[in-house]
Formats: C-alpha cells, structure tokens, sequence
C-alpha cells in the first residue's frame, strides 16, 4: 500500500486552523522543542502587544517628567508611582520601557519591509533572467557582507541627521542600514529559488502558451519563491533591535524628547551604575535580553520545524518508542521523498 495517498488523505481532513503556520509547526513539535517553540512565541507576542498597546500600558509618557503633583523626583528606587523607578533627568523608567517596545517595532517594519522589496524583485530577476546581470548582482551582494550593520547605521545617521536624531530620523537611519545589509540575504534565497524553479514544467507551459518574461516571475515563480521568507523576517527582526540599540548606546539614536529607545536608556545609566543605582540600566536591558530571545528562539524553532530531516530526527529522540514513532519516520521519510 503507497504512503503518499495515505498522508494526502490525513492533510485533507486536517481542519483549517490546524494548517495555519503557526498552529502546524507547534503541532509538529515535541519535548524541548515545544518547549522553545512556546517560549519564543510568548516573549515575542508580549513584545508585540507591548507596543501595540502602550498608550494604554504606560502610565506616563515617554518624555514626561512632571504631573500634576509636581516634577518627578530624580533616580527614585522602584515603587510606589513609579513602579520601576525613575532615570538622573526625572524620566519614568517603566514608561521608557514600554514605549520603546513601540519605536523597536516602527524600525523592525521598516526596515525588514524595505529589505524584502528590493531583495525579493532583484532576487527574481537576477534568478529569471541570469548572464552578466546576474553575475554582478552576485558579486554586489557578496561585497555588501563586508560591511558591518552598526558602522552603516552610524554612517547613515550622521548623513541623515548630524548624529541627533528625531524619531523618524533615528528610525530612517537604523532602517537603511539594516535594509543594506539585509538585502543579500533575501536576494540569495530568492535567486536560489527562482533558478530551481524556472526549470519547473508547469514555467515552460507558460513560456509556450506565450505569457511574457514579467508576468511568470510576477505570476508563477514569486508565490512559490517567497514562501521561506517569513523564517529570515523573524531572524532578521533581532538583529535590527540590536542595531537600533547599538546606536542609541553609542549616541547615535534617538533623542529622548522625540522617542523612547532602550539603546539609548542604557547610555544614559552607565552612570548610576557606580553609584549603586541599577534599575535605570537593568529594565531596558532586560527588554532588549527577552525581545531577542523570543524572536530567535520562535525562528530557530519555526526554522528547524520546516526541516522534515531535522523533525523526524527530534521525534525520534523524544523518547516516543513502539509503533507511533516508527509511523512518525515513515511519514516524514516520505515527506523528504515527495519534496
């Protein structure tokens, strides 16, 4: 009896929900797995709604240092109002935290939407059309790799505002360094792609039915090419948060009457630290410590989970013995043989 027919008519009755990227990877996991699945998608969605919802999170704002009550005493030890303390100019540390979750997503969607634009049309079309275009376009890709994302972004920075930046300024600077960096890195697997896929019958069909040179990248080739591009945007996205950061830290970043920034919140309690004062360092510390670790571990996960190889090794190992393993080999066994 085949297996292929067997697995097709088990998908087939899989509810919807359960195909969903998200549900079906943690559907496929086991053990430590699972557990670093799990992790990683908590630390991120609280990331998320942290930002989403931080007018509503932050009892101040983000450049706030006085209320009705009067000015906001300086480097106050945490509780009572202000629930993590307050920084050397009067700010809210909690505050801080919150809203800087806000500018960190504003630079990862800018950033990683630009990257994904221009590396995804020329990945195609370097792929698709190949000859001397694509020989250049390769040789400039492998160039970019020698430039690190922090000496761009502090180039960029001082290009685009003196090195003071505003909000946009800041974020515009961390996202057009990361977007050149970033580039090569979807320009590759999209190239690497459009090149096995052109190869495919169902491109040469379209070739002789007379669909021109656009229309089957933009038709055929592109919803196939892109569909490992949400494991580099969740790779991607911690790299940009340390990238703003490291601006922030060396000068570089935001002003704090235009943003807040954890970069730059670390800059300003290096400081206090002599001095014994350690939540003004500690707090947005630790914000960047979990965002990048949740983004990486939900990536990674998702990453190995696609890997049919890697997945049957990890069941395998999961101590899961008897017939139910061995049917879980088999059917991934037969997932490697179709793709």
């Amino acid at each position: 009896m085949s297996i292929e027919p067997t697995i097709a008519a088990e998908n087939r009755r899989e509810p919807w929900f359960k195909r969903l990227p998200v549900v079906s990877h943690f559907n496929k996991s086991v053990g430590l797995q699972r557990g670093m699945l799990v992790t990683g998608l908590i630390l991120t969605a609280l990331f998320l709604l942290t930002a989403i919802f931080a007018p509503l999170i932050a009892p101040f704002g983000f450049s706030q240092i006085s209320d009705a009550d009067g000015s906001f005493p300086a480097q106050q030890a945490p509780g009572g109002r202000h629930l993590l303390g307050t920084t050397v100019g009067g700010y809210d540390v909690f505050s801080r935290v919150v809203w800087g979750a806000q500018t960190a997503v504003l630079v990862i969607v800018v950033a990683v939407i630009m990257s994904i634009f221009i590396g995804v049309i020329l990945g195609l079309v370097s792929g698709y059309i190949g000859g001397w275009l694509d020989r250049i376009l390769v040789v400039i890709a492998d160039a970019v790799y020698a430039f690190p994302s922090l000496l761009v972004a502090i180039v960029m920075a001082i290009v685009i505002s003196g090195g003071r930046s505003s909000l946009w300024g800041g974020i515009l600077a961390a996202a057009i360094s990361i977007t050149v960096v970033f580039i090569p890195q979807y320009f590759r697997v999209i190239r690497a792609e459009t090149i096995r896929l052109k190869a495919e019958p169902f491109v040469e069909s379209a070739k002789v039915v007379g669909a021109s040179n656009i229309r089957i990248m933009s038709r055929h080739i592109y919803k196939n090419a892109t569909r490992t591009l949400p494991l580099i945007f969740t790779l991607n996205a911690s790299e940009a948060i340390l990238t703003l950061a490291g601006l922030g830290f060396l000068g570089f970043g935001i002003e704090p009457t235009s943003a807040a920034e954890w970069g730059f919140d670390l800059k300003q309690a290096l400081a206090d630290t002599t001095s014994g004062i350690w939540w003004t360092g500690v707090f947005p510390g630790l914000a960047i410590v979990l965002t990048v670790v949740g983004l990486t571990l939900a990536g990674e996960s998702i990453n190995d989970l696609n890997d049919p190889r890697l997945r049957g090794r990890k069941k395998a190992a999961s101590g899961k013995g008897g017939p139910d393993s061995a049917g879980a080999q088999t059917a991934n066994s037969a997932e490697v043989s179709s793709s």
